[in-house]
């Protein structure tokens, strides 16, 4: 079975490679060759932009594909370029949508694909719908023999997950609980949260490539275990071998100060996330993720200390984040004090 991949080497497909060369497939990695640590051996990379419509279609030149999976496609003009580029190419075309476009706030739980697709505040997620509506039309003009894969939050060895956080440079939050600095933890800490693992999502993502079951459905894929996001944030801690000073502030408060953070907070890791995984069991039969949440935050932890110089630190993000917390310090002391 020849694959291709567009993209391949981030925080989710990088752990989706290994396992289909291991699998036995012939894999092809479409990207720009920025991430070659993360390459699988016995893959074949493909160097181009994506983005540069003729330049992929030269790199590409007459090669057929019994599947393509566009890790990258974000935006309905990309997806529209994908159409002309890999239609009559490829046997099965599997976009990657998003778990966060899912109804916020969710009126149904666990959430399963019948969930409604709506997002008012998370402008990716909207562009993720819009993406899918696409897809579901032109599977049903065109017959386009496409698959709908939605992860939820999927991180692996380079990501230390958290609801607020630096995406750039993860180890900050490490950092931060080493240098007892307050660690924020939006809303109380209480509302429950699915993390899986890289590897974990791999194993049930592999089981759709050339599945003519998946052909024309969305499915999610996720870890069947809840966590409180206090829960989370201590495992981290423990994997660092500290004990993290949470601090709870509201997120609309954080929002206010941070215009970025609405979008992933509100839009998103506000809100409660525990998935029926009934379908995705049904289409990949076997499938089960078996990386807990603390073993994933030990190996991420012990990747990064074996990579000292990737343990980077945003300063920016700390000050910001100092703001916040005194900003709300400030506020909680106000209201105590009953002036």
């Amino acid at each position: 079975m020849k694959v291709l991949f567009i993209g391949g080497t981030g925080i989710i497909s990088s752990g989706v490679s290994p396992l289909v060369v291991e699998r036995g497939m012939e894999l092809y990695l479409l990207n720009r060759g920025q991430r070659a640590e993360f390459l699988p051996e016995r893959a074949h990379q493909i160097v181009a932009d994506i983005r540069d419509h003729r330049a992929a279609r030269e790199a590409l030149r007459d090669l057929t594909f019994d599947a393509v999976v566009d890790w990258l496609v974000f935006t309905p003009d990309q997806l529209e370029a994908d159409f002309e580029l890999f239609r009559g190419r490829t046997l099965q075309f599997v976009s990657i949508s998003s778990a966060s476009a899912y109804q916020k706030p969710t009126t149904n739980f666990p959430i399963s694909e019948s969930t409604p697709l709506a997002n008012p505040y998370f402008q990716y997620s909207r562009d993720k719908i819009a993406c899918e509506d696409r897809l579901v039309r032109e599977f049903r003009d065109t017959q386009f023999p496409m698959t709908i894969v939605r992860p939820s939050f999927t991180y692996g060895l380079t990501m230390i997950p958290a609801g607020y956080q630096s995406w750039a440079h993860p180890w900050t939050l490490v950092d931060r609980m080493r240098r007892k600095k307050k660690i924020i933890v939006h809303g109380d800490g209480t509302s429950l949260w699915t993390m899986t693992h890289n590897t974990d999502f791999a194993k049930g993502f592999v089981g759709l490539l050339g599945n003519p079951r998946a052909i024309g459905h969305a499915v999610h894929i996720t870890s069947d275990e809840a966590l409180t996001w206090d829960q989370i944030i201590r495992a981290i801690g423990a994997a660092a071998g500290i004990e993290p000073d949470i601090i709870h502030i509201p997120s609309d408060f954080i929002s206010a100060f941070d215009s970025d953070a609405r979008g992933p907070l509100l839009g998103d890791k506000a809100h409660c996330a525990v998935f029926d995984n009934s379908k995705i069991k049904s289409l990949a039969p076997g499938f089960t993720a078996t990386v807990p949440f603390a073993e994933g935050a030990r190996k991420s932890i012990q990747w990064y200390e074996n990579h000292p110089e990737r343990c980077t630190v945003d300063d920016a993000f700390n000050a910001h984040s100092e703001r916040i917390i005194s900003a709300y310090e400030s506020a909680r002391d106000l209201a105590s004090s009953g002036r």
